[in-house]
């Protein structure tokens, strides 16, 4: 991808300075820092017509490996500096680009690269994968941290940004290159390579990795950098690792590095043949079944798949992805597919003859550890930007942009006849209004008094939302049964992250989608971050991020003292839960005493939160509601009741794989291992 670069012009960064007598070059005498930034400062992209700036702001911690350099160089770009009153910027209400101007109000003149300051590592680079979900892929943010711990707290972040394909620029500072000194403080050393350091660590998951050892060796990676952010098939963590001299080393930099630069995000169409053969595939189906994963929202082809399932009434499963693709009540919307699923969507995947994955990549929950699709004759069209998940399970590709490929498949199949069988439109249609009686039975609080079950915390929130709302989750038992159950309002409205399931994503990720629902104009938009326990203990650091920058955040807890969902799945293998209650030691070593005296409501006061206490379902009815009209970061509190067979989730409607000791004594394990190999010998190599 090669971005359009107009002529430059001046930011007023720095002093242009001549080496020539002769026809002498344009350049700017900056540190590397200060280059990096003011070059990041003039990236846009452009899809369909929409320019987007692609890196907005700057998430940091700072320490010895990045504050006299990129810290230094966010304070030139205008963070912090006092305006003609003598008042610093801060304070008060927030533009989407984080900055303020002196009086607590809106700055009208925004800093060329805004700073954000984070309190965890991982958690900054977290709040910047859902800034950038939410912007569609189009807008991310950075993340600067110092050498040492700073930079290794980047690694799960930079792992979840990449296994969901989801841009953000990661700055760590790193040892010196020059080595005046050897070690230096934090520094790794490795005695069998001197160009090792912990920032190594970062190459497995990021897309593209460089260390810039030299001042001008930051203009190929800057650029390189940018293109991959950019490129919707290859996007995801970045990283250009900083060595603290490089840093804040002066050197004259060419104009045209500063040049504005418009890196357009391809939508590519498919290929002839492929589209042909996708027509055929298509055409000969009579019991189809389309996969939607999240490629559908990262194309923005929600609505170029709901012309299509107008046009062939194909039904439409989900991943945890792609759930939102189509509303819960849109007619050919049969809910989530895989472990997680829905009955209606697991079951037609087991007779689907054609099987037709959208933007997905087939984890095991999707395909049920290869054990769903059980049609003897099932076949897989896969549209997909990257040919590497467009090939999977043997299918026939289209590669190519979700909304440009279903345009194309849609009109190739116009004038052609097809149409699914009107049996089979009723059969899924009857099949999906029996799972929401399920799902009404789940949500159902007869008793106004009851310690509420998980499921009609759901319930109650279920009947508040509008489409405004968004729901982030990670991990959990609560991502299952939101993908069960949840009924979508609109194509943004589900934020769950399974891609890496990483507990302590939601509440940075609540802020990131905050910043990116500012910058979009749709300020007043309800955000909710969804935790149990457990979660929140991981990660509760960015609450006082929302404070500081008053972002309306909704905190909703769930209190059932330790991992409800790794519990069950631990019964269920014959681990016999243990280590997944939060609970006292009992005389025999065990974990079975009373729930721990943990507060995690007054935990989350003391950060700074507003937080309303519920007990009963009719408590949390009132408290939800008055954290949703609430203008500033809220926390509603709730312990929830274990559910019976009455209130709780339908059970699973699909296996999941995960190994059962082959060998035990006692007897938990040995009848797990029994129902394993039942299972297991379901699984299919589709070829």
């Amino acid at each position: 991808m090669s971005p359009t670069s107009p002529a430059s012009s001046s930011d007023g960064a720095s002093p242009v300075s001549r080496t020539c007598p002769r026809n002498p070059p344009s350049t700017r005498r900056l540190t590397t820092a200060q280059a990096l930034v003011a070059f990041l400062a003039r990236q846009y992209t452009e899809r369909d017509g929409r320019r987007h700036r692609l890196i907005s702001a700057t998430w940091g911690i700072f320490g010895h490996g990045n504050v006299a350099g990129i810290g230094q160089a966010l304070v030139e770009a205008g963070n912090g500096r006092r305006n003609s009153e003598g008042t610093r910027n801060g304070g008060g209400t927030r533009n989407g680009d984080g900055t303020r101007n002196g009086d607590g109000q809106r700055n009208r003149t925004r800093p060329r690269m805004p700073y954000l300051q984070g309190r965890n590592e991982q958690a900054m680079v977290h709040a910047a994968v859902g800034y950038a979900r939410q912007s569609g892929r189009l807008s991310a943010h950075a993340v600067t941290t110092s050498i040492g711990p700073g930079a290794t707290n980047l690694v799960t972040g930079a792992a979840l940004a990449t296994i969901n394909h989801l841009p953000v620029l990661l700055l760590p500072g790193d040892t010196f290159a020059t080595r005046p000194a050897d070690p230096v403080l934090q520094q790794l050393e490795v005695p069998y390579a001197g160009d090792v350091s912990v920032n190594d660590c970062l190459r497995p998951v990021s897309r593209y990795f460089d260390r810039v050892t030299r001042p001008e060796a930051l203009i190929p990676a800057a650029l390189q950098a940018m293109r991959v952010l950019a490129d919707p098939a290859e996007t995801g963590a970045v990283t250009l690792a900083l060595p603290q001299d490089v840093q804040v080393e002066a050197y004259d930099w060419p104009d045209e590095f500063f040049a504005e630069r418009v890196w357009r995000v391809r939508r590519p169409a498919p290929d002839t043949a492929e589209l042909e053969a996708a027509v055929r595939a298509v055409r000969s189906a009579r019991r189809p079944l389309i996969v939607a994963g999240g490629g559908v929202r990262h194309s923005g082809a929600e609505e170029t798949l709901a012309a299509f399932t107008a046009a062939t009434r194909i039904p439409v499963a989900s991943t945890q992805a792609g759930k939102g693709a189509l509303r819960h009540d849109h007619p050919a919307d049969v809910g989530g597919i895989g472990h997680t699923g829905t009955a209606t969507a697991d079951e037609l995947a087991r007779t689907a003859d054609l099987v037709i994955g959208v933007g997905t990549r087939y984890t095991d929950f999707t395909t049920a550890s290869g054990t769903l699709f059980q049609n003897p004759a099932v076949r897989f069209l896969n549209l997909n930007i990257t040919g590497f998940d467009a090939h999977k399970l043997a299918a026939l590709p289209l590669v190519a942009d979700a909304r440009t490929g279903l345009e194309a498949l849609t009109s190739a199949l116009a004038g052609r006849g097809y149409r699914i069988d009107p049996a089979y439109e009723t059969e899924y249609t009857g099949a999906k209004e029996a799972w929401e009686e399920q799902v009404e039975a789940s949500f159902t609080t007869p008793d106004p008094t009851a310690r509420p079950t998980q499921t009609q915390v759901l319930g109650l929130l279920d009947t508040l939302v509008t489409e405004e709302d968004i729901l982030i989750n990670a991990a959990g038992s609560l991502p299952g049964d939101l993908h069960k159950l949840w009924r979508t309002r609109s194509r943004d409205q589900y934020h769950v992250e399974y891609g890496y399931s990483c507990m302590g994503y939601e509440i940075p990720a609540a802020i990131g989608v905050l910043l990116a629902t500012e910058a979009q104009g749709h300020e007043g938009r309800p955000v909710w971050a969804l935790v149990g326990d457990g979660t929140y203990l991981m990660n509760p650091t960015e609450i006082v991020t929302a404070v500081q920058e008053n972002l309306p955040l909704r905190l909703l807890i769930l209190q059932n003292h330790g991992y409800a969902s790794i519990g069950g799945l631990s019964e269920a293998v014959g681990g016999e839960r243990l280590g997944t209650a939060y609970r006292h030691r009992d005389p025999d070593g065990g974990f079975t005493g009373p729930p721990l005296p943990v507060d995690l409501a007054a935990n989350a006061a003391s950060l700074g939160m507003r937080v309303l206490r519920a007990s009963t379902v009719d408590d949390l009815r009132k408290a939800l509601a008055e954290a949703r009209g609430a203008d500033g970061p809220t926390c509603v509190y709730v312990e929830t009741e274990t559910p019976d067979t009455v209130s709780g989730p339908p059970p699973a409607q699909a296996w999941w794989d995960v190994p059962v000791a082959e060998t035990a004594s006692r007897p938990a394990a040995v009848t797990a291992r029994e129902e394993y190999d039942r299972r297991v010998a379901a699984r299919r190599h589709h070829l």
